[in-house]
């Protein structure tokens, strides 16, 4: 789906059926360096299940044209004008790692468009090693050896991909490698600078669910705890052995989770 936002091009996947608004919405909101598809699993099963879905593609990432933003606070009020270009009065908000920044931002400062909240792979504070800092920086291939090797819990890097014959982590990197220049480094940047996700929480008036990685290296589940208690209306899942890519590590169990949360569970 193509929509324009600021006079740009806003592409969204719609999980293989067509959007409409008059549906309950589902907004699914990447991390950084990455773009609407890594939802692949989660989006087609909401678009088939009752739902109308919008993965979207940040400004400047995947099919989306203009820049990325500079911060997290200008990312959350570019979703809120995705939102409106689409006809969305109300929509759950699902976010992974900046994405989860992002859709936390949007909920807290527009809280009349967020109906729920779901963050996967999120923390109060998500600090970026200097090493990657400096390698996205130089748009240094080795950000993205590092963003994937860290993102996946140790049986993601031999295999284990939901998909016959494909692999978890060389599917990260060809994701990243399509990247503009810049952009990851603008992203990590962008959620090194976010220091207000508590107050933001508090803010926050609609239900929260946070889907936690047990062997997530890249936000350990036990730094989310001060924000899960920020959160008025707050609960924590812990996903078995899954690391930050829980999305892609745990399809199902992540479909299963944000079912049960969107339906009222």
């Amino acid at each position: 789906m193509e929509l324009i936002v600021r006079g740009e091009r806003a592409h969204a996947g719609t999980g293989g059926r067509p959007f409409d608004p008059t549906l309950p919405t589902v907004v699914f909101v990447h991390g950084a360096g990455m773009d609407g598809t890594v939802w692949q699993f989660q989006t087609r099963y909401f678009a088939h299940h009752g739902y109308s879905v919008l993965a979207v593609d940040l400004p400047g990432h995947g099919r989306s044209g203009g820049m990325p933003a500079v911060d997290i606070a200008g990312s959350a009020a570019w979703l809120g004008e995705l939102l409106g270009a689409a006809e969305v009065t109300e929509a759950n908000l699902v976010g992974h790692s900046m994405g989860g920044l992002i859709a936390l931002r949007t909920a807290a400062t527009q809280p009349d468009r967020v109906a729920r909240l779901a963050l996967l792979g999120v923390a109060e504070r998500m600090p970026v090693n200097p090493d990657l800092l400096g390698a996205a920086e130089r748009d240094d291939h080795l950000a993205y050896d590092l963003v994937a090797s860290w993102s996946h819990a140790r049986p993601a890097h031999a295999g284990g991909h939901p998909t016959p014959g494909l692999w978890m982590m060389g599917s990260t990197v060809r994701l990243l490698e399509r990247n503009r220049p810049g952009v990851l480094h603008a992203d990590l940047t962008a959620c090194d600078a976010y220091g207000t996700a508590g107050l933001d929480a508090v803010e926050v008036r609609c239900p929260t669910l946070l889907l936690l990685g047990e062997a997530d290296q890249m936000t350990r589940p036990q730094v989310a705890q001060p924000l899960a208690e920020a959160l008025p209306d707050s609960r924590v899942v812990t996903l078995s052995g899954a690391g930050h890519m829980s999305l892609v590590e745990r399809p199902n169990t992540v479909v299963d989770e944000l079912a049960r949360f969107l339906g009222g569970g």
